[in-house]
């Protein structure tokens, strides 16, 4: 076994986070303290050529570095399934331009500098261990709520990966065999019971067959137009029925957590994503239902947190490969 080359090098430089998605490529200039200095963004080609998708990473990555930008490394994420020790996208369903594609080679061959490549919540949970919420915890569980759930196990420093690059997938943890199918194949996943989508799926099913309440006027007396937002904005009108979508939802997260908690046991856990200041108000509640979901009965002690990054997690966490865990990579010779 060989190591990737380490993202080290010269004296106080920035090093550069490149957030690949389905439709956009942003890139950001960060600090080693992690404080983002600068950004870049450009649309993905994601349904074009291998070529046609590399080239608008490229275009992004050259945008920072017209605009005066200096870095002396490179940290990529990009939608998954991928191969972190190889530095392989392996086959993501959104960017279909890309099959077994070694992104971290081709950026390496282009900007002559070491890179990295790990996925969206790995990174973040890097990011908020070094820089955000987690800094100064030896174990932190990162969570980020939205469209899914993704989760990151970040232990001094270092993402666990897991044997094959594949651990830290929290969100698809089954905690209720009988429940409707995710994404993933598995019923009952804590994704399709407590992600962005599921809230309002299950909010629509509250509401049908009711006439009444701000969720019922917000989503113009159809249940099939209700949104996650909508749950949110209901919520904080006072509607009883979205307060109880969301306590549900507290619960479901709290059930899941007992059982990371039995498992590892963090020091600390950190939610981010776009869903995660709408469940922080029930925080208090789901520490408070741990030890009912957990035979540690000090889990209640264990600090809940919404992440420090936001919109830029992206940037922050893929930024972070560079500047923690040294040698933690590796990929056959």
């Amino acid at each position: 076994m060989m190591a990737q080359p380490e993202c080290g090098g010269g004296g106080n430089m920035s090093v550069l986070g490149v957030d690949i998605g389905g439709t956009k490529v942003a890139a950001g200039l960060v600090s080693e303290q992690g404080e983002i200095l600068q950004q870049f963004r450009a649309p993905m080609l994601a349904r074009g050529s291998a070529a046609e998708g590399f080239c608008a990473v490229r275009e992004t990555i050259d945008g920072i570095r017209a605009a005066g930008g200096e870095f002396r490394a490179i940290g990529i994420i990009s939608p998954g399934p991928l191969d972190p020790g190889k530095g392989i996208v392996l086959n993501p369903p959104n960017l279909p331009c890309w099959r077994n594609f070694a992104l971290v080679k081709a950026v390496e061959d282009a900007f002559g500098m070491p890179a990295r490549l790990d996925n969206d919540a790995n990174a973040a949970g890097l990011a908020e261990a070094i820089w955000g919420a987690g800094r100064g915890h030896a174990l932190v569980f990162y969570v980020t709520l939205g469209t899914g759930i993704g989760t990151g196990i970040i232990f001094n420093g270092r993402i666990h990966h897991g044997r094959t690059g594949a651990a830290g997938e929290g969100g698809h943890v089954t905690i209720d065999y009988h429940g409707p199918r995710c994404g993933c194949g598995k019923r009952g996943c804590i994704e399709a019971l407590a992600s962005g989508p599921a809230i309002a799926e299950r909010a629509r099913q509250a509401l049908a067959g009711r006439n009444a309440g701000a969720l019922f006027r917000l989503a113009g007396g159809n249940a099939a137009n209700v949104t996650t937002e909508m749950v949110a904005d209901a919520y904080r009108a006072g509607d009883p029925l979205a307060t109880s979508v969301l306590r549900e939802t507290a619960e479901l997260l709290a059930i899941w957590l007992g059982n990371i908690v039995d498992v590892l046991e963090p020091d600390v856990i950190v939610v981010g994503g776009g869903v995660s200041h709408l469940m922080s108000r029930f925080f208090p509640y789901i520490q408070e239902l741990l030890p009912q979901w957990s035979i540690n009965q000090r889990s209640g002690e264990i600090p809940l947190t919404r992440a420090h990054y936001g919109a830029d997690a992206g940037i922050a966490g893929a930024a972070a490969l560079c500047v923690a865990q040294p040698g933690a990579h590796r990929s056959s010779a």
